[in-house]
Parts: C-alpha cells; sequence; structure tokens
C-alpha cells in the first residue's frame, strides 16, 4: 500500500503542529495571513503551499522551515 501524498503528509503535519500549539484553523490562518479555507485545503492535502506560505505556516507554528520539511520527510 502506497504511503501519503507530499501534500497529504505536509497537511498531517501541519495538523499535528497546529493541534500541539492548541490553535484552531482559524487562528493558524490569522497568524499566518491565510484564509482558513485555504488552511483546511492545505491540511487535507487538497493544496499545496507555496515556499512563502510554508515558511509563513513554520513561523506561525513556532518551528524553523527546515523542521517543518523533516517532519514532512518522516511521514513519506
Amino acid at each position: 500500500m502506497a504511503g501519503p501524498t507530499l501534500e497529504e503528509a505536509f497537511g498531517q503535519v501541519i495538523r499535528e503542529l497546529r493541534l500541539k500549539q492548541g490553535m484552531s484553523q482559524e487562528e493558524l490562518s490569522f497568524e499566518c495571513g491565510r484564509h482558513r479555507t485555504y488552511v483546511s485545503l492545505l491540511e487535507r492535502g487538497r493544496n499545496s503551499p507555496s515556499i512563502r506560505t510554508l515558511w509563513m505556516l513554520a513561523e506561525a507554528l513556532q518551528v524553523s522551515p527546515a523542521s517543518l520539511v523533516r517532519r514532512i520527510e518522516s511521514k513519506l
């Protein structure tokens, strides 16, 4: 059985980190300057973020972009 797609792995990591921070999707979207619907699409693996969005999400989730990418890699 195949593992998650890159987008699905990204979404899983974003959701895990958001919940660990005790944030709602709305709070995360406010912190990173993106719409809540877009955050939802990312978490469900429906969209692929730009590098700028990845960076903004990492900052909002209080992790480094490199740490975020490592977490995604570990899911693939």
